[in-house]
């Protein structure tokens, strides 16, 4: 009698997600990460090539290196267990405020601002790095301290931690991005549970503070901000004022954004084909969606942010962890606030700061620091759904 054949069992394929290391990802997340960051590639490309002589293609080649990296970035961070690094919060503190004071020994000064390091590809921003470690660390604090009597004392001490590397950048001077990590830091003790009455008695005290120091440093001729800084903060009221010196930004923005109707001007922009728009590559590269694309191109990336930040809040109610939910909460704050003044600023609603639009505006620091801050969400939300 012939002896049975052994039988030959097949391993099912594994599932195309499975095997690129996706599993727990957010995919409505990642695909609005991918749209902007694919979005603003296809600007650059058309709205940059005259802007390096020989080079048309300059900003849309980093730009794409930037993204591929930032998105390995956040599959890689996506499969760490975040709560790891509630262990290393000194050491994350550390240097988060570490970078950033070494930019006054060794950064590159921009346009009167000193907040970049020179490295041998691109130019580092340790600023745009110190919005994701400050939601890490600041947030691993305030779960030790919430555990124990939580009083007056105690919130300002944790503010302190917060508002110390804003104090830093605002010196470097960076204002936009130092008014993001005040943002961060508030989003953080918020999110926390911290009593609106020491949110008040913390307002009030600093707006009397405030006052008195501002009042005392005028009498003495004190300057607390740049005259550009005071240019730009005001020019947005009265834009028609000055034309041609602190408003020129912020009318020809407006400009292009009315110009582009409905459906946008294409190659017939002619804010951006003849150089009108400054920084239509970073800060005002929303005006240059709205003017070559219209109120349909404007709208589209509206609605990705959006979907963006519902999955990122949505993160923020479904972790297990009260950790992550306050990590969650602050990077919330942080997208948020960057994409609203940003494109307020734009409109000629909100002043120049000089703050950018996540995976829209060109930049390494910013496009990278952004993909980093979106995987420790894709981490909280795999850790959600395994437990």
């Amino acid at each position: 009698m012939e002896a049975a054949k052994p039988s030959l069992t097949i391993a099912p394929r594994r599932p195309l997600v499975e095997r690129l290391g996706l599993t727990g990802i957010d995919g409505v997340m990642l695909g609005a990460a991918v749209g902007l960051i694919a979005f603003s590639v296809f600007t650059l490309a058309t709205s940059t090539r005259s802007e390096i002589a020989g080079r048309p293609f300059y900003f849309v080649e980093r730009q794409v290196l930037y993204a591929l990296v930032g998105i390995v970035l956040m599959v890689a961070i996506s499969r760490i267990d975040y709560t790891r690094l509630r262990d290393l919060r000194l050491s994350i503190y550390a240097f988060m405020v570490g970078s950033i004071a070494f930019v006054f020994l060794v950064g590159t000064a921009v346009r009167g601002s000193n907040r970049w390091i020179d490295l041998p590809f691109f130019q580092f921003e340790p600023s745009e790095l110190a919005k994701v470690l400050l939601c890490v660390s600041l947030a691993a604090f305030v779960y030790e301290r919430v555990r124990r009597p939580f009083g007056l004392r105690q919130t300002l001490a944790l503010l302190a931690l917060g508002l110390a590397p804003a104090a830093l950048v605002f010196l470097q001077p960076d204002l936009g991005t130092g008014i993001v990590l005040v943002a961060i830091a508030l989003a953080i003790l918020f999110v926390a549970g911290i009593p609106w009455q020491h949110f008040a008695a913390i307002a009030a005290g600093v707006v009397l503070i405030g006052a008195g120091i501002y009042a005392a440093g005028s009498a003495a001729g004190v300057q607390f901000l740049h005259g550009y800084q005071q240019d730009r903060l005001t020019a947005f009221l009265h834009p028609s004022d000055d034309p041609s010196d602190a408003s020129y930004q912020v009318n020809q923005a407006v400009i292009a954004v009315g110009s582009g109707e409905e459906a946008g001007r294409g190659n017939d922009a002619t804010q951006t084909e003849l150089l009108f728009l400054p920084e239509r590559h970073t800060d005002f590269i929303y005006a240059v969606i709205g003017e070559r694309f219209g109120f349909l191109g404007a709208a589209f990336v509206v609605f990705l942010y959006a979907v963006l930040f519902w999955r990122a809040i949505r993160v923020m109610r479904i972790s297990t962890s009260f950790y992550g939910s306050m990590i969650a909460g602050g990077v919330v704050a942080m997208l948020a606030f960057q994409a609203i003044v940003n494109i307020g600023m734009n409109l000629g609603l909100m002043p120049v700061t000089g703050i950018t639009l996540p995976l829209m505006s060109y930049g390494g620091s910013s496009v990278l620091g952004t993909f980093l801050a979106l995987g420790i969400l894709q981490s909280i939300h795999a850790q959600s759904r395994d437990q």
